[in-house]
Protein backbone atom coordinates (compact mmCIF):
# COMPACT_ATOMS: atom_id res chain seq x y z
CA UNK A 1 0.00 0.00 0.00
CA UNK A 2 1.85 3.55 -1.12
CA UNK A 3 1.61 5.73 1.93
CA UNK A 4 2.36 9.35 2.40
CA UNK A 5 3.94 10.74 5.69
CA UNK A 6 4.81 14.18 5.85
CA UNK A 7 8.54 14.88 7.36
CA UNK A 8 10.11 18.28 8.25
CA UNK A 9 9.64 20.98 6.03
CA UNK A 10 6.62 19.79 4.37
CA UNK A 11 8.35 17.04 2.08
CA UNK A 12 6.42 14.47 0.95
CA UNK A 13 8.02 10.84 1.11
CA UNK A 14 5.94 7.91 -0.22
CA UNK A 15 6.60 4.13 1.17
CA UNK A 16 5.56 1.71 -1.55
CA UNK A 17 4.02 -1.56 -0.03
CA UNK A 18 7.47 -2.04 2.15
CA UNK A 19 9.50 -2.27 -1.23
CA UNK A 20 12.87 -1.22 -0.56
CA UNK A 21 14.56 2.21 -2.56
CA UNK A 22 17.53 1.29 -4.61
CA UNK A 23 19.97 3.77 -3.63
CA UNK A 24 22.29 5.20 -6.71
CA UNK A 25 25.81 4.26 -6.44
CA UNK A 26 27.60 8.07 -6.80
CA UNK A 27 31.17 7.02 -6.17
CA UNK A 28 31.68 3.43 -6.75
CA UNK A 29 35.28 3.54 -5.49
CA UNK A 30 34.00 3.72 -2.26
CA UNK A 31 31.25 1.72 -2.30
CA UNK A 32 33.62 -0.92 -3.40
CA UNK A 33 35.91 -0.03 -0.74
CA UNK A 34 33.53 0.31 2.15
CA UNK A 35 32.07 -2.96 1.43
CA UNK A 36 34.96 -4.89 1.23
CA UNK A 37 33.71 -7.05 -1.41
CA UNK A 38 34.94 -8.45 -4.67
CA UNK A 39 33.10 -6.98 -7.95
CA UNK A 40 31.39 -10.32 -8.79
CA UNK A 41 29.69 -10.40 -5.06
CA UNK A 42 28.81 -7.03 -5.60
CA UNK A 43 27.13 -7.98 -8.77
CA UNK A 44 25.81 -10.96 -7.61
CA UNK A 45 24.28 -9.18 -4.89
CA UNK A 46 22.82 -6.61 -7.21
CA UNK A 47 21.20 -9.20 -9.52
CA UNK A 48 20.07 -10.63 -6.33
CA UNK A 49 18.04 -7.53 -5.04
CA UNK A 50 16.92 -7.10 -9.17
CA UNK A 51 15.53 -10.55 -8.92
CA UNK A 52 13.50 -9.58 -6.44
CA UNK A 53 12.04 -6.37 -7.71
CA UNK A 54 11.30 -8.47 -11.14
CA UNK A 55 9.18 -10.98 -8.85
CA UNK A 56 7.69 -8.26 -6.86
CA UNK A 57 7.20 -6.50 -10.80
CA UNK A 58 5.24 -9.77 -11.87
CA UNK A 59 3.08 -10.37 -9.00
CA UNK A 60 2.44 -6.15 -9.39
CA UNK A 61 1.10 -6.83 -12.98
CA UNK A 62 -0.96 -10.00 -12.38
CA UNK A 63 -3.20 -7.84 -9.68
CA UNK A 64 -3.36 -4.74 -12.02
CA UNK A 65 -4.50 -7.30 -14.76
CA UNK A 66 -7.06 -8.73 -12.59
CA UNK A 67 -8.16 -5.45 -10.73
CA UNK A 68 -8.60 -4.46 -14.96
CA UNK A 69 -11.35 -7.24 -15.49
CA UNK A 70 -12.75 -6.92 -12.64
CA UNK A 71 -13.83 -2.81 -13.07
CA UNK A 72 -15.10 -3.51 -16.10
CA UNK A 73 -17.46 -6.77 -14.56
CA UNK A 74 -18.39 -4.28 -11.62
CA UNK A 75 -19.86 -1.62 -13.89
CA UNK A 76 -21.35 -4.18 -16.35
CA UNK A 77 -23.22 -5.68 -13.04
CA UNK A 78 -24.40 -2.05 -11.92
CA UNK A 79 -25.38 -0.80 -15.20
CA UNK A 80 -27.52 -4.03 -14.74
CA UNK A 81 -29.42 -3.28 -11.30
CA UNK A 82 -30.12 -0.10 -12.81
CA UNK A 83 -31.83 -1.42 -15.78
CA UNK A 84 -33.76 -3.99 -12.78
CA UNK A 85 -34.05 -0.65 -11.14
CA UNK A 86 -36.34 0.86 -13.79
CA UNK A 87 -38.74 -2.16 -14.57
CA UNK A 88 -39.23 -3.35 -10.93
CA UNK A 89 -42.21 -1.29 -11.18
CA UNK A 90 -43.61 -2.81 -13.97
CA UNK A 91 -46.30 -5.47 -14.07
CA UNK A 92 -44.75 -7.40 -17.43
CA UNK A 93 -41.51 -9.63 -17.35
CA UNK A 94 -38.42 -9.09 -19.28
CA UNK A 95 -37.29 -11.24 -21.82
CA UNK A 96 -32.78 -11.87 -21.73
CA UNK A 97 -30.05 -14.48 -22.42
CA UNK A 98 -28.23 -15.62 -20.04
CA UNK A 99 -24.55 -16.78 -20.45
CA UNK A 100 -24.38 -20.76 -20.07
CA UNK A 101 -21.08 -20.98 -21.05
CA UNK A 102 -18.41 -19.24 -23.51
CA UNK A 103 -20.49 -18.80 -26.61
CA UNK A 104 -23.91 -20.20 -25.09
CA UNK A 105 -26.87 -18.44 -24.11
CA UNK A 106 -30.31 -19.28 -23.10
CA UNK A 107 -33.17 -17.19 -23.31
CA UNK A 108 -35.29 -16.32 -20.15
CA UNK A 109 -38.02 -14.05 -18.85
CA UNK A 110 -37.41 -12.54 -15.89
CA UNK A 111 -40.40 -11.17 -13.44
CA UNK A 112 -40.40 -7.60 -12.25
CA UNK A 113 -37.97 -7.67 -8.87
CA UNK A 114 -36.82 -5.77 -5.93
CA UNK A 115 -34.03 -8.90 -5.05
CA UNK A 116 -31.21 -9.62 -6.52
CA UNK A 117 -28.44 -12.39 -6.31
CA UNK A 118 -24.40 -11.17 -5.75
CA UNK A 119 -21.74 -13.86 -6.78
CA UNK A 120 -19.24 -13.29 -3.51
CA UNK A 121 -16.36 -15.30 -4.61
CA UNK A 122 -15.00 -18.78 -2.66
CA UNK A 123 -18.85 -20.19 -4.54
CA UNK A 124 -20.79 -18.09 -2.07
CA UNK A 125 -23.66 -16.48 -3.47
CA UNK A 126 -25.87 -13.91 -1.29
CA UNK A 127 -29.31 -12.34 -2.10
CA UNK A 128 -29.88 -8.60 -2.13
CA UNK A 129 -32.24 -6.05 -2.29
CA UNK A 130 -31.52 -3.74 -5.45
CA UNK A 131 -30.54 -0.62 -3.22
CA UNK A 132 -28.44 -2.64 -1.03
CA UNK A 133 -26.48 -4.21 -4.09
CA UNK A 134 -26.16 -1.09 -5.93
CA UNK A 135 -24.28 0.37 -2.36
CA UNK A 136 -22.13 -2.59 -2.06
CA UNK A 137 -21.32 -2.63 -5.68
CA UNK A 138 -20.61 1.03 -5.76
CA UNK A 139 -17.98 0.60 -3.29
CA UNK A 140 -16.29 -2.54 -4.29
CA UNK A 141 -15.98 -0.27 -7.90
CA UNK A 142 -14.33 2.66 -5.63
CA UNK A 143 -12.50 0.44 -3.71
CA UNK A 144 -11.42 -1.49 -6.87
CA UNK A 145 -10.16 1.76 -8.74
CA UNK A 146 -8.36 2.99 -5.92
CA UNK A 147 -6.34 -0.34 -5.93
CA UNK A 148 -5.45 -0.20 -9.48
CA UNK A 149 -4.37 3.15 -9.03
CA UNK A 150 -1.64 1.69 -5.98
CA UNK A 151 -0.69 -0.85 -8.19
CA UNK A 152 -0.14 1.67 -10.92
CA UNK A 153 2.12 3.93 -8.73
CA UNK A 154 3.91 0.90 -7.11
CA UNK A 155 4.30 -0.52 -10.65
CA UNK A 156 6.09 2.57 -12.03
CA UNK A 157 8.03 3.07 -8.51
CA UNK A 158 9.56 -0.89 -9.15
CA UNK A 159 10.11 0.55 -12.74
CA UNK A 160 12.24 3.30 -10.88
CA UNK A 161 13.83 1.08 -8.93
CA UNK A 162 14.85 -1.30 -11.29
CA UNK A 163 16.41 0.70 -13.74
CA UNK A 164 18.30 2.35 -11.01
CA UNK A 165 20.16 -0.84 -9.94
CA UNK A 166 20.65 -1.49 -13.76
CA UNK A 167 22.61 1.57 -13.75
CA UNK A 168 24.35 0.62 -10.39
CA UNK A 169 25.32 -3.29 -12.01
CA UNK A 170 26.58 -1.53 -14.71
CA UNK A 171 28.56 0.88 -13.30
CA UNK A 172 30.30 -2.23 -11.14
CA UNK A 173 31.07 -3.92 -13.92
CA UNK A 174 32.17 -1.05 -15.87
CA UNK A 175 34.51 0.09 -12.43
CA UNK A 176 35.69 -3.99 -12.60
CA UNK A 177 36.70 -3.42 -16.09
CA UNK A 178 38.57 -0.13 -15.56
CA UNK A 179 40.18 -2.05 -12.71
CA UNK A 180 41.56 -4.93 -14.20
CA UNK A 181 42.42 -2.71 -17.41
CA UNK A 182 44.51 -0.87 -14.61
CA UNK A 183 46.20 -3.98 -13.17
CA UNK A 184 47.29 -5.70 -16.66
CA UNK A 185 48.78 -2.17 -17.68
CA UNK A 186 50.91 -1.88 -14.45
CA UNK A 187 51.85 -5.59 -14.45
CA UNK A 188 53.10 -4.95 -18.29
CA UNK A 189 54.95 -1.99 -17.08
Amino acid sequence: MASETASAGDNVVKNYSGIPKAEFLEDVDSYMKRSDETAESALKKLDEQHNKYKFMEYNLSTKKARLKGQIPDIKKTLDIIAHLQTKKSSSEAMETRFLLSDQVYAKARVPPTDKVCLWLGANVMLEYNLDDAEALLKKNQEVATKSLKQVEDELSYITEQTTTLEVNMARVYNWDVKRRQGEKSTKSS
